[in-house]
């Protein structure tokens, strides 16, 4: 099944109105076909980040939808996917990848997902293909 990943970023730009990134990251998930994939590591650093910016109400909101949706899958990170991220980051020591970044590059790894929506460089830096293009 093709899927692209979701990464934190495009969630809060998806949302935040006043993110630069907002329209592309609108404009991209309004004509997306394709079901979309994220993790319950990078639901807890988007929910986490919508509270701390714009407030319980719409951390709330976006996680019952994330969480309800058809469209979206969540999967966790199972411990060979944090085994292989933490030899990701040893790996990368200079590329400034957080931890979150690479369990989500281990998970697309193992679920052969080659396409993320994300505004975060790093994704390309791993060699995966990122949307939207800008």
């Amino acid at each position: 099944m093709i899927r692209i990943f979701v990464d934190t970023g495009a969630w809060y730009a998806f949302i935040d109105k006043k993110d630069p990134d907002h329209i592309h990251a609108k404009k991209f998930y309004s004509n997306n076909t394709v079901p979309f994939i994220t993790t319950n590591f990078i639901f807890d650093e988007t929910v986490t980040l919508l509270m701390s910016r714009m407030g319980w109400r719409i951390a709330g909101k976006f996680g019952e939808k994330l969480k309800s949706s058809s469209f979206v899958s969540l999967a966790s990170i199972t411990y060979a996917d944090e085994e292989r991220a933490w030899q990701i980051f040893m790996k990368y020591k200079d590329a400034g990848f957080s931890y979150t970044d690479c369990t989500s590059f281990a998970l697309m790894e193992r679920l052969k997902i080659d396409t993320a929506f994300t505004f975060d460089e790093h994704f390309k830096t791993v060699r995966f293909k990122t949307v939207p293009l800008l």
